[in-house]
């Protein structure tokens, strides 16, 4: 199996330490970003991470002390050492004919697709009815806001990296209000990121780790034998969620059928930072880089709902472990 797209030779990168037989390892200098990384910050946290010219750059969840929900751009030479703008990211202009107000927005995916970046993200008009915002930027200062995507209630909305058979595609997970305790994958179709239709189910949970709910993680990453999709899962414990992270792999024209499936967890929380914060227990996936050439992924993800980690793998060893068994 191979990964398509460019050579990323600048992406963050460390071996696996010495007697760790796991798939995915942490970075060892974790969190990669602070809770407390900006002046006014609580937490920083479920973030997304794209290449970006001679770097990267990224669209980063940012609560305050006053506990307001905010995106904040962030720029980096190496994926490793941020910063993160003080000021909240705005919209140069708007979608017309009353579109609901962005007051709160959390959890982005950033996506590049042809030259432009697409950046989804769960978007809570009046504080309440989450739905999937859409906005376009090709440079990171300028964000041109569309239309959200589907009607309240979701979360979770991940675009494709290009047009499948002539539509955008994204995946979802239709909830409810706040802390839901349930929801499945499911995926939609649009000509035009405006109208979105012919909805498919893509997966419910189906093990325990991943008992209560599941979702989409980082954006979907072409290989030559399917879509390579990271997701979270959930399981209720006596002391309450727990988050962990594991795989799959989608049809690369009909990416609503699962070619295979992992059936263990790839990565749970387990670290301290990962166990201790505002959500005991979660570990989130928002973004993956990947070097096709050497099949080595870096994967971004949200730390017990405060910080940010980083962690590794190989391509070859992560389709193993969707094959296994």
């Amino acid at each position: 199996m191979k990964f398509c797209g460019t050579p990323l030779k600048s992406i963050p990168w460390q071996e696996r330490p010495e007697g760790c037989s796991d798939v995915l390892w942490r970075y060892s200098e974790n969190p990669v970003i602070g809770a407390h990384d900006l002046p006014d910050s609580n937490s920083i946290f479920n973030s997304a991470v794209v290449p970006f010219r001679k770097g990267y750059a990224g669209v980063f969840r940012v609560d305050d002390r006053a506990r307001n929900m905010s995106m904040h751009t962030g720029f980096s030479k190496d994926g490793i050492h941020w910063k993160i703008e003080p000021d909240s990211l705005k919209f140069a202009e708007e979608p017309a004919d009353d579109a609901p107000v962005y007051e709160t927005g959390y959890d982005p995916r950033v996506c590049k697709v042809g030259e432009e970046y697409i950046v989804t993200w769960c978007n809570c008009a009046m504080r309440a009815y989450p739905s999937i915002g859409i906005a376009k930027t090709t440079d990171f200062k300028r964000f041109v806001r569309l239309e959200d995507a589907f009607l309240p209630y979701n979360r979770n909305g991940v675009l494709f990296p290009r047009k499948i058979n002539g539509e955008y595609m994204m995946l979802s997970r239709p909830s409810d209000n706040w802390h839901t305790p349930f929801g499945d994958i499911f995926l939609s179709r649009s000509p035009d990121l405006a109208y979105w239709g012919k909805h498919r189910l893509v997966m419910k949970p189906s093990q325990s780790w991943e008992a209560l709910k599941i979702g989409a993680g980082p954006v979907p990453i072409e290989t030559d034998e399917g879509w390579l999709l990271f997701y979270h899962g959930v399981i209720r414990s006596c002391s309450g969620f727990v988050y962990s992270f594991g795989a799959a792999l989608l049809d690369l024209d009909a990416p609503w059928k699962v070619i295979a499936r992992g059936k263990s967890y790839l990565l749970a929380p387990h670290e301290l930072y990962e166990r201790v914060g505002d959500v005991p227990n979660v570990t989130f996936p928002c973004a993956a880089l990947v070097d096709p050439p050497t099949g080595r992924i870096a994967i971004y993800y949200g730390c017990a709902d405060t910080c940010v980690g980083l962690c590794f793998g190989r391509l070859d060893e992560i389709m193993d472990s969707i094959r296994k068994p």
